[in-house]
């Protein structure tokens, strides 16, 4: 078991004056409401509580004073009370020791810290319920930690994670767990072959650079993982409407869904050998931006004509994902706020995920069950390929049909890795349009606890939950 843990949302010790939360599944509501004193039954009455999921009272003691809380839930998952935090009296709590059936310590840590979360780098602090929690693993103060990165490097305007910011984050995380962190940037992407993230990049201030960190024992396999860190996406010369770039420093959510991955399992000493690659870079519009009707020659080899400017995270995850199978890992996952269309498809809270290899997929969805992360498969329709015909190149990297947006952003990629080699590939949202109980309006992992789940159980045996 771990220390008592300290985190925003979090006390470290528990405070003489803590509440205790007693938390009961719904179903065993009445039960528990049987077994009360009969002041608390008339206390509830009066209130016309009705026990139902997501409901919490205020209860008294003996002579009416504010005591302790009654929690009730659906299941033991996270987002059961991830509303508490905000809505409870400001003050100290912790769980009751006659409800530890009813909630994992481990979901109520992540529960309580993703229900707390606050973005407050350009605002005054506040001091939200403070929770002491208890028993819970080292892991799941890894995952929330992890969870929370994310949202703060989303949240942070680009002005403050830009390109360099982005290395330097890695940089760090690098150095905490003793990886080795490198950086190609500016015109050495060129000198170094690998022209699209150089194209996409070159018309900011900020070089663009691909970001590459190295981890573990080479006897173990090998997982690269690929980051889209788009800093800021104009759409360049296909400049986007005001409302289609108002949120546009999201746009490096791959990185930084790829980047946390990696922190966990160096944290957690996964038995891989982790190679993590970031393609960072600013979309912008200047004298040098790259144009439509360009043709690029990728790192591939293969030619690509760009139909679109702003289709443009697809192409640096081109060079990436060669350079990832030049390196021929058992594994390669990518991370991408890629397509609208994939918005369209499934909304904001469902990841896409494509992959090339069934039981990959399977295990991958399997994983995001488990951990109330939920991922949802598409197909890889090969016949959609079609859409990104060119006539002066290999393959167009848009076309002029609406039809199957995501599909045919995941068709590029995979003209990118190896066949033979296992891919998966995450279109995801990196964000949540409204605030919502342990789903904050801004800044959001998604697909990441299952994507550390699928990576466990595949690779480290003390957590496999295969016979």
């Amino acid at each position: 078991m771990s220390s008592p843990f300290s985190a925003p949302g979090f006390s470290a010790e528990r405070h003489p004056q803590s509440r205790a939360i007693v938390f009961v599944h719904m179903e065993t509501y009445a039960d528990w409401l049987t077994a009360q004193p009969e002041s608390t039954r008339h206390w509830l009455a009066g209130q016309a509580f009705q026990g139902r999921a997501g409901q919490f009272a205020l209860l008294p003691d003996a002579q009416g004073r504010y005591d302790r809380v009654l929690a009730v839930i659906a299941g033991d998952t996270p987002y059961a009370i991830a509303h508490l935090p905000k809505l409870l009296p400001k003050g100290h709590y912790h769980r009751c020791a006659d409800s530890t059936a009813a909630l994992s310590a481990d979901n109520l840590l992540l529960g309580w810290g993703l229900g707390a979360y606050r973005f407050e780098r350009y605002l005054a602090k506040t001091e939200p319920a403070l929770l002491h929690a208890e028993n819970q693993s080292a892991q799941a103060e890894s995952v929330l930690a992890a969870s929370l990165d994310v949202r703060d490097w989303i949240n942070t305007p680009t002005e403050h994670m830009g390109p360099d910011e982005l290395e330097q984050a890695t940089r760090d995380i690098g150095q905490r767990f003793g990886a080795a962190v490198s950086c190609i940037q500016g015109d050495a992407l060129l000198q170094q072959n690998f022209p699209t993230i150089h194209a996409v990049g070159r018309a900011s201030h900020r070089a663009p650079r691909l970001i590459r960190l190295d981890w573990g024992d080479d006897a173990h396999p090998h997982v690269v993982l690929c980051g889209k860190g788009v800093c800021f996406d104009t759409g360049g010369l296909d400049i986007k409407p005001a409302d289609g770039m108002r949120n546009m420093k999201k746009d490096m959510g791959g990185a930084a869904h790829a980047l946390a991955l990696a922190r966990l399992l160096m944290q957690n000493q996964v038995p891989v050998r982790l190679t993590l690659l970031i393609a960072a870079v600013e979309n912008a519009i200047a004298g040098n931006a790259f144009r439509p009707g360009d043709v690029i020659v990728t790192r591939q080899g293969l030619s690509v004509e760009i139909d679109n400017t702003d289709a443009e995270g697809r192409l640096v995850l081109a060079d990436a994902l060669t350079l990832a199978g030049e390196l021929k890992p058992d594994l390669i996952m990518d991370f991408a706020t890629l397509t609208g269309a994939a918005r369209i498809a499934l909304g904001p809270d469902l990841p896409v995920l494509f992959s090339n290899n069934a039981q990959a997929a399977r295990d991958y969805l399997a994983a995001g069950e488990t951990e109330h992360d939920p991922l949802w498969q598409l197909p890889l329709w090969q016949p959609y390929l079609t859409y990104l015909k060119s006539n002066v190149a290999d393959l167009a990297n848009a076309g002029p049909s609406k039809m199957a947006g995501c599909m045919t952003a995941a068709l590029f990629l995979q003209r990118f890795v190896p066949a033979g080699t296992a891919w998966t590939h995450v279109d995801v949202y990196s964000w949540n349009d409204s605030e919502r109980p342990g789903k904050p309006a801004g800044g959001e992992a998604q697909g990441l606890r299952a994507a550390f789940r699928f990576l466990q159980e595949k690779y480290d045996h003390r957590h496999s939950t295969a016979s």
